[in-house]
């Protein structure tokens, strides 16, 4: 894909991250995603990739560096929760989803309190018509448990839609998914990307998801590093 030349939509500069004072998980770490790129990040557990995610996601803040998302320094939010919620989509391993909701109940709650002037029919309306768009149309009224391991995962993107951010951000989105769901998710992204012009930035173990990225960037020890100077550990 031609991504545009416009401002990047993530620059991080120079981070570092220390726990009990002692484990840099991330470790002068400099990176810069393009607007409309899918990025991959692949690594050994402990990397700091998972970290690297929360940064992003406002979960968690540098110790020092400079975190810049869609023109926003995230270091100087005093809302980060009510910024996340607006801006920025979850996707994780394992769903997330609330077992006693129904598909369309699952997508419709970040909504609630994000836009007090919509309506819940409106609401209602808008997560049909993403489920719709992860092909689950149809399935609005099935609980988690009445789904495929696949379709869970749907629902989840659907739900990390439901407040049009630009940064879609994905922790290992297909580690529980046997193959074929697998490549039905990495494919969801690719179209999700191409129709709604967001930005994707996943941490993957599986090198067949990564290959379908534009770019892949390896983690080691905190840093971006070249994937030889990782060897065996990058997936």
């Amino acid at each position: 894909m031609a991504l545009a030349t416009a401002a990047p939509i993530v620059e991080l500069t120079d981070l570092v991250k220390v726990f009990d004072g002692q484990v840099r998980a991330l470790d002068g770490l400099d990176l810069t995603v393009a607007r409309g790129e899918f990025l991959a990040i692949n690594g050994a557990s402990g990397a700091g990739k998972s970290t690297l995610l929360q940064v992003l996601a406002a979960i968690d803040t540098p110790d020092s560096g400079r975190v810049v998302v869609d023109g926003v320094d995230l270091t100087r939010v005093r809302h980060p929760d009510h910024y996340r919620r607006q801006e920025i989509g979850l996707v994780f391993q394992l769903h997330n989803l609330l077992p006693q909701l129904n598909a369309r109940q699952n997508v419709e709650l970040p909504m609630i309190g994000t836009h007090p002037r919509r309506t819940r029919k409106e609401r209602a309306a808008q997560a049909d018509e993403l489920l719709a768009a992860v092909q689950l149309a149809g399935k609005e009224l099935r609980r988690p448990p009445e789904l495929s391991g696949g379709e869970r995962q749907r629902v989840a993107i659907a739900r990390a839609l439901a407040n049009s951010p630009a940064l879609l951000l994905a922790d290992e989105p297909t580690g529980n998914l046997d193959s074929g769901s697998a490549d039905a998710v990495i494919e969801l992204f690719e179209r999700i990307r191409r129709e709604r012009d967001v930005t994707i930035v996943m941490v993957t173990h599986d090198p067949r998801a990564a290959k379908a990225a534009d770019r892949v960037v390896t983690m080691l020890d905190g840093r971006i590093v070249d994937p030889a100077e990782a060897g065996d550990a990058a997936f």
